[in-house]
């Protein structure tokens, strides 16, 4: 079989970085509306397909991999998560699967800074004032933040984003760096002085806690009520990961009462966040719609490895980035 007679289905447009690549290599469909594929359709257009280029918003299960068929042979997912994708389903068939790490490391962490400093500055809130016509005058108890220069930050998850993050913190605004990991990072330690304690002392000791974790069973749900109550009442929180890694009801209340003194959040549960969610109601808490990877640069980054993944995979060749390795 030649390689522009395999068939695929792109569950949305990414950039032409990689769809482009795609497009002329392949027998392929784009799924160009701005939602993702519903269900059924889903369903129905992978049947025949020999690859799958997904995105996070695209459940692939077994019942998924059935209507493909038994020549469905890669499936390269648009994130560098894969929690809508049951690698173990996919491991058993053969099936392999890529996902698009790297590229996005700095952006992410950059992001993470600014919904970082925009909540210990309250910069939203500051401009919602204005636009509502509150700024009369110059206020000296007026917006007042946290300051950042030589507090503390907590990282959950000392991986490439999470070290990034630390990076800036250190160099730019002389933080002290502790971080909790299931593995040490020798080279954290050694280039931040970053130090590895466990969680608990890590939500004590911080003013700045930003997570970097992946999402697992035992981290979904790991910042509740329990979690907020052991953070400083100045402290801030930032997700940049997964939403269901803190329990929203959790952190409105600790928002609202006060137990902490703000957040910021690239990812909610579910997304997107309902409008009428309570969290959006809160002048303290910064959450913009999962942009971390939002630049040109990382977007048409994850496109070209996404295409390199699905490209490799239809011709039985070893994935640029591969999850399921056998």
């Amino acid at each position: 079989m030649s390689q522009r007679a395999n068939r695929v289905f792109v569950t949305r447009e990414i950039p032409e970085a990689g769809l482009s690549r795609v497009l002329a290599a392949c027998d392929a469909v784009v799924w160009r509306e701005p939602l993702p594929p519903p269900r059924e359709v889903l369903l129905e257009r992978v049947v025949g397909c020999h690859g799958l280029l997904s995105l996070l918003t695209d459940r692939v299960d077994a019942e998924l991999m059935d209507a493909a068929g038994a020549q469905l042979r890669v499936i390269s997912n648009f994130a560098v998560g894969v929690n809508n994708i049951d690698l173990a389903e996919a491991s058993r068939r053969g099936i392999r699967v890529g996902n698009t790490p790297d590229v996005l490391t700095d952006a992410t962490a950059d992001l993470a800074f600014a919904l970082l400093i925009a909540a210990a500055r309250r910069i939203v809130s500051g401009q919602d004032s204005i636009r509502a016509g509150h700024w009369r005058t110059w206020e000296p108890l007026g917006h007042i933040g946290v300051d950042l220069i030589g507090k503390v930050l907590g990282i959950v998850g000392m991986g490439r984003i999470g070290a990034a993050l630390a990076r800036r913190c250190h160099g730019g605004w002389g933080m002290r760096v502790l971080y909790t990991d299931p593995n040490r990072n020798h080279s954290a330690e050694k280039e931040l002085a970053a130090e590895r304690v466990d969680l608990d002392t890590l939500l004590r000791s911080a003013d700045f806690v930003s997570v970097h974790t992946d999402l697992s069973d035992s981290t979904c749900g790991m910042f509740d009520r329990a979690a907020f109550r052991r953070m400083q009442r100045h402290a801030v929180f930032v997700n940049t990961a997964r939403g269901p890694i803190h329990d929203p009801a959790a952190l409105h209340e600790a928002l609202a009462t006060g137990q902490i003194f703000a957040a910021g959040l690239d990812v909610t549960d579910p997304e997107p966040i309902a409008l009428d969610d309570p969290l959006l109601g809160l002048p303290n808490c910064v959450i913009v719609p999962h942009i971390a990877s939002a630049t040109v640069a990382s977007r048409n980054g994850m496109a070209e490895i996404a295409a390199d993944n699905l490209l490799a995979g239809l011709r039985g060749l070893p994935l640029r980035c591969c999850v399921n390795p056998g």
